[in-house]
């Protein structure tokens, strides 16, 4: 089980992370914020399909074909874990290699969300003071790895709970028997 959480954690984290730090390092500061994230969640999704594919593969190879829910479910979750610190790391090795501050520039673009909004004068200096926490907070790792991780996390979660409910019934795509 651990050397199929493991293989099926690393695609996924590869696949994750790699588009990742290219849309980094191309774009950076350039590239609208709702458009990045949009990029970002399709790529987790394609990327955590190795949960659904390590889920299966165990079920099939492994167990001969049938899993029980809790049992696919603790695949899943250790694939999405491991592909969740890899991209953990990938995104510190962005940040790194770019310079690019993002907190300054997350808190500038919520400061000027809520003035395009029409926020008070009292409302803004709320969220400038909200925000130059996050700034301050953001720059220590034991803060920011955290944050990064749940940006992925819930995603796998719910990913290896749909994909435990269909793996484990054994008639939802049957193994291949081999060809002679």
């Amino acid at each position: 089980m651990l050397r199929t959480i493991l293989i099926y954690g690393i695609i996924g984290g590869i696949i994750v992370t790699v588009p990742m730090d290219l849309q980094v390092l191309a774009f950076s500061e350039q590239m609208p914020p709702g458009w990045a994230m949009f990029v970002g969640y399709a790529t987790m999704i394609v990327a955590l399909t190795s949960v659904f594919l390590g889920i299966k593969q165990y079920r099939d190879k492994t167990l001969g074909g049938v899993i029980k829910f809790l049992p696919a479910l603790g695949v899943g979750l250790g694939i999405s874990i491991i592909a969740g610190v890899i991209y953990v790391a990938g995104w510190d090795i962005s940040l790194a290699l770019t310079k690019w501050d993002f907190a300054k520039d997350y808190a500038q673009s919520t400061v000027a969300a809520a003035q395009a909004q029409g926020a008070s004068a009292a409302e803004l200096e709320k969220t400038r003071a909200e925000m130059a926490e996050f700034a301050k907070n953001y720059a220590n790792p034991l803060y920011r790895w955290p944050m990064t991780f749940i940006e992925i996390f819930p995603v796998g979660v719910l990913i290896s709970l749909i994909s435990a409910a269909l793996l484990r019934n054994s008639r939802f795509m049957p193994a291949r028997e081999k060809l002679a």
